[in-house]
């Protein structure tokens, strides 16, 4: 069989010429065609969506609030974040760098200073690249 394909080349507002291309294909061919491009098709919508490396459940708008200061206390926000907590737990994922730190700096605020070891000690655990930093604030809370 015969098939006539037109393509027509357009620039913005201004069309070329038209351009007439004759292919000659017969039917093996055309069915070979349709059918990789169906298999590539479905190959493709069979792909799983990527995996999270971490768990947010919350933290950013927690973390915003925090800095924005927009009246909600330190005792609200540690009960959000350790809810959180508890889901991210409960998923077996990890929660996000710096949710611990966070956590340990609200219980700060309100004279937790036992909870606040726990949280640095934990950030340390899961995060080694921000042992320096959570070893700074430990020092400054025992002083």
């Amino acid at each position: 069989m015969i098939f006539l394909l037109e393509l027509t080349v357009a620039h913005g507002n201004l069309t070329t010429n038209n351009q007439t291309f004759l292919y000659l294909m017969n039917t093996r061919q055309r069915k070979s065609i349709i059918l990789s491009l169906l298999g590539g098709g479905l190959l493709t919508g069979c792909v799983n969506a990527p995996t999270t490396l971490y768990q947010w459940e919350g933290y950013q708008p927690q973390l915003y609030e925090y800095f924005k200061d927009q009246g909600k206390g330190p005792e609200a926000q540690i009960g959000t974040l350790e809810e959180g907590l508890q889901k991210i737990r409960a998923t077996g994922k990890s929660p996000p760098p710096g949710y611990h730190a966070h956590l340990g700096l609200l219980y700060s605020q309100i004279g937790k200073e036992d909870q606040v070891v726990q949280e640095f000690q934990t950030e340390k655990g899961l995060y080694p690249e921000s042992t320096v930093y959570m070893d700074f604030l430990l020092k400054k809370l025992v002083k």
